[in-house]
């Protein structure tokens, strides 16, 4: 598929309505619609043909058009963008669709208790719970909807893309599915046929919705919206045009989502988005109003990681545009549409690679398998963020040559394949950091790397306590510190301890405990190594990044993150007092013979529980972060790795920078950071 260029200034106008609602549409007008999207500096607006409802908002031949609307109210909006130069991409609601599911309940996805899958609020999923139905696309839905997205693109032909959501791996044993997976020679009673099976309708959709969207316009951009680019999907990518980062940070999704997705789908190839949201909470919200610094934030941050932005709103059904939320959108949109110069054309410069455990197992829809490893993922890019080591996230299919160190988290395992091309990375030069069983093979009994020390099986203790040497330490710690997971044991040979392991008294038990949480150490260590390096390898004998992840005790990044910068050696870009919640990136952008150093500041906060059902009397929950203020940090020094600088200035004031270079370093002073700053390095 062609890959799409997009633009930097996007609004998803969900328009999800129910079609009890009336006067849908009543207070649209042209004019209005213009100036709040001028008043938002909008560029881009994804608008509605089909809802989640099931419903169109447009004559149709397929399907419903919406009950009380008179009018084609897509036509309109489409015709108001052309006229002030606004792309207007079409969206249909693919995976779920009520109406469908009352005129044809036979096609819904059935789970493995043989209750149909509902997106529902609350636990209960009962026949009469309010929500939308999941729809299979095994099932003649699939020729249903590709009828409609037909309809659309003929209608309306020159429509600036197509975008198709709530896509992704549906295990279905409805009729259908059991039909086609017999067919196959699969087995239904089999959990990994099941599996297989669904990414064989995943791309028999895939491959369906394409050919349909096409058949107008060979080149039409199309994205498949899943909330998620799942790392190691790259066998799917060929059905996509440009991808979408969904990534509300209120909405469950939190503020270190976004940036390890950026470093995973810029690898890619394709140009992307991050799409934040106007809410307070996540979609479905009216009248709720994040803080405009929020916005900016993180409008700043999309760009920063080398992303377009895309701010979601949620449209009234009457359709007057909300000119509170285009006021907010502004704000933040006029600061990108000034910055934009120097986000063109750019590529992130990393020293490290951050292998992720999730592309090692693409595809697996078990939360309880898979919250632990994205956990481990979330952990290990926190401690990269936090410790301001330049990154790229990566999966198998990627180029581990283009970095000075590998980052292995422990739910990782060696396969052979990957054992092959670690020594030889290791061979040439490479470096690669371990930890808990992710220098192991899959079983987890056999070490597959030389990592200097003999190995002698899991702890009996499930916590126990560590003190790394003073090089790798905190500066303020001199004692033990206590480790909430069960460790390897390593006994030292070859190698260098990182540090020693102290045993607790006992296991606490009915008969033996002390305190309130957990026996204290002994006194003396084990004889057991928390870790060791030998040449290009070193390994950590905990599960160190879930359970930075879990506590995020900054007792646990140094020790991380001393290992890794021992391991590095000089980093690309250094500071002298950068606040660990603070980010950055640094941007090569060739063209313009420039590179461009980000940097990122807001004050987070959380405050409350984001809860999905709306009397907030339970549900899912968890807490929310929250960007009110944002107060300035001065005087940033600054190291850089780059030689024949012939200037350095803040690229939107042209403001420049003193700075001295000596070695194949410069080094500057950044005056004030208030919310994002872009530092120009001119060649």
């Amino acid at each position: 598929m062609k890959k799409h260029s997009l633009r930097y200034r996007q609004v998803h106008l969900d328009f999800h309505t129910s079609g009890v609602i009336e006067n849908i549409g009543k207070q649209f007008s042209k004019e209005q619609f213009q100036a709040m999207l001028k008043k938002g500096h909008v560029d881009s607006v994804t608008v509605f043909s089909k809802c989640h409802h099931g419903l169109s908002y447009h004559p149709t031949k397929v399907g419903a058009m919406h009950p009380h609307l008179s009018f084609d109210l897509l036509d309109e909006q489409i015709k108001a963008c052309r006229e002030i130069d606004v792309k207007c991409p079409i969206y249909l609601s693919a995976g779920v669709d009520q109406y469908a599911t009352y005129e044809h309940p036979e096609w819904r996805v059935v789970i493995k208790n043989g209750k149909c899958c509902g997106w529902v609020n609350g636990s209960e999923n009962s026949a009469v719970t309010a929500g939308y139905h999941v729809m299979c696309f095994n099932s003649p839905y699939l020729d249903y909807l590709c009828a409609q997205i037909r309809e659309v693109v003929e209608k309306y032909p020159d429509a600036d893309g197509i975008f198709l959501d709530i896509v992704g791996i549906q295990q279905c044993y409805c009729p259908h599915c059991i039909k086609s997976m017999r067919a196959l020679g699969l087995d239904p009673e089999k959990d990994e046929d099941v599996l297989k099976h669904s990414h064989i309708v995943l791309e028999k959709y895939l491959k369906a919705t394409c050919e349909a969207a096409k058949v107008t316009n060979p080149d039409i951009p199309i994205f498949h919206n899943g909330g998620n680019i799942v790392p190691g999907g790259r066998h799917i990518l060929k059905y996509f045009s440009h991808l979408e980062i969904e990534s509300l940070p209120t909405g469950g999704w939190g503020y270190d989502h976004f940036p390890l997705s950026a470093k995973y789908v810029e690898q890619l190839g394709f140009d992307y988005l991050g799409m934040t949201g106007k809410f307070n909470t996540s979609w479905g919200e009216f009248g709720g109003f994040k803080h405009p610094n929020a916005l900016r934030y993180e409008c700043a941050a999309m760009i920063a990681n080398g992303a377009r932005c895309s701010i979601g709103d949620q449209g009234h059904p009457e359709l007057a545009l909300d000119e509170t939320t285009y006021s907010i959108i502004g704000a933040a949109y006029e600061e990108v549409e000034k910055k934009e110069p120097w986000c063109v054309g750019t590529k992130n410069v990393a020293d490290v690679g951050l292998l992720l455990v999730e592309s090692q197992n693409y595809g697996i829809t078990d939360k309880n398998k898979l919250i632990p490893i994205r956990h481990t993922d979330i952990g290990a890019s926190r401690v990269l963020l936090e410790e301001h080591i330049l990154f790229d996230a990566l999966d198998m299919e990627s180029d581990f040559n283009k970095y000075k160190l590998l980052v292995i988290p422990e739910l990782l395992y060696i396969t052979p394949e990957l054992k092959e091309r670690l020594d030889t990375y290791v061979a040439n030069g490479g470096k690669l950091l371990f930890a808990g069983k992710s220098a192991f093979d899959k079983e987890g009994k056999n070490l597959m790397f030389d990592i200097g020390a003999e190995y002698e099986g899991e702890s009996e203790y499930p916590i126990d306590f560590v003190l790394p040497k003073e090089e790798y330490r905190s500066e303020f710690q001199t004692t033990p510190y206590v480790m909430y997971t069960r460790p390897q044991r390593i006994r030292v040979t070859t190698g260098e301890s990182l540090g020693d392991i102290y045993d607790p008294y006992f296991n606490r038990s009915f008969n033996h405990f002390s305190s309130h949480q957990h026996t204290p150490n002994l006194p003396t260590p084990s004889g057991y190594a928390c870790g060791v390096m030998k040449g290009n390898i070193a390994y950590l004998a905990h599960k160190s990044f879930i359970q930075y992840y879990v506590h995020g005790w900054v007792v646990y990044r140094k020790f991380i993150g001393n290992v890794i910068k021992k391991l590095l050696g000089n980093s690309t870009v250094e500071f002298t007092n950068l606040p660990s919640s603070a980010r950055f990136t640094y941007r090569s952008q060739p063209a313009e013979n420039r590179n461009v150093l980000h940097l990122l500041y807001a004050e987070k906060s959380l405050r409350g529980n984001w809860a999905f059902n709306g009397d907030c009397s339970g549900g899912q929950t968890a807490p929310r972060e929250v960007i009110e203020d944002i107060s300035p940090i001065y005087n940033i020094g600054v190291r850089v790795k780059a030689e024949n600088v012939k200037s350095i200035r803040l690229a939107l004031s042209s403001e420049e920078l003193a700075f001295t270079a000596k070695d194949g370093w410069v080094e500057f002073t950044v005056p004030k950071v208030e919310c994002h700053e872009m530092v120009e390095i001119n060649f």
